[in-house]
């Protein structure tokens, strides 16, 4: 990034930034720059606090909360919020955990700010998809294990029905690789009988990661079948994020951030 890099930033403009899955030092140093500038910062509950203090004291800060299963501003208030201070010619900067546009809604937001006709740019940010494992010691990819990975939501659309299901189960199974669920924790009985169904095995090596990045990292490890009950007697709650895949089985060779004393 060249040192000039909070001069790029312009007035009237909204800035959807990826801040990360967590760990502070993970924004990138356009995200950082932004908000050094911003004159209005919204942000979402998985921010770490402490990137707010980068954030210069006369802007405004709105907590739209955005976490699984609790009350938070409705997306279609978000939007408003975000028009409205584009629209007053500010330095809005949207805070977003890990990257604006994997399952963070991101796309939504630029859609309304390009229909009010609000100038806007994305600052991707470091995805928990791959963060996380990484944290875990656990590569999503490894020429030994897995070739490739497929990041798929844990919780679809609220209004959907189960058998209008998006994921086609088979078909992940077909794909093989490292499959990375992001959210979804209260689903996961569910995510592991749809893929036992569509012929994965069930003793797969899978690991349920929360807080990912945070120094409250816990990290579970079992198989496709068990990990759910695993989970459930540790009390792992969201947000949390799966991996499943032959790679799991290098995080005792890897574990680096959660590792014991």
């Amino acid at each position: 990034m060249e040192a000039n890099a909070t001069q790029e930033l312009k007035k009237g403009r909204v800035y959807l930034v990826g801040a990360g899955p967590g760990d502070p030092g993970l924004i990138t140093v356009k995200g950082q720059a932004a908000l050094r500038l911003a004159e209005v910062v919204v942000y979402d509950f998985l921010v770490n606090p402490v990137l707010l203090n980068e954030v210069p004291a006369s802007a405004t800060k709105i907590f739209v909360g955005k976490r699984a299963g609790l009350p938070s501003m409705k997306q279609a208030e978000i939007n408003a919020l975000l028009t409205k201070f584009g629209d007053e010619g500010k330095i809005v900067v949207r805070l977003k955990g890990g990257d604006p546009f994997v399952f963070g809604r991101g796309g939504e937001e630029a859609a309304a700010l390009k229909q009010a006709g609000i100038a806007f740019e994305i600052i991707p940010g470091v995805s928990s998809a791959i963060a996380v494992p990484a944290y875990a010691g656990i590569p999503v990819t490894h020429r030994d294990y897995a070739s490739s990975f497929t990041v798929i939501t844990g919780h679809e659309d609220a209004q959907r029905q189960p058998a209008q299901s998006r994921l086609d189960w088979q078909s992940l199974v077909r794909l093989g690789g490292t499959l990375v669920f992001l959210m979804g924790v209260s689903h996961l009985a569910e995510i592991a009988n749809q893929l036992i169904a569509a012929g994965q095995p069930a003793h797969t090596p899978a690991a349920l990661i929360e807080w990912g990045t945070w120094q409250r990292q816990r990290t579970i490890v079992g198989e496709l079948h068990n990990l759910a009950e695993l989970g459930q007697q540790a009390g792992i709650e969201s947000p949390a994020i799966t991996i499943i895949g032959e790679v799991v089985r290098l995080r005792p060779q890897l574990q680096w951030f959660d590792a014991p004393a």
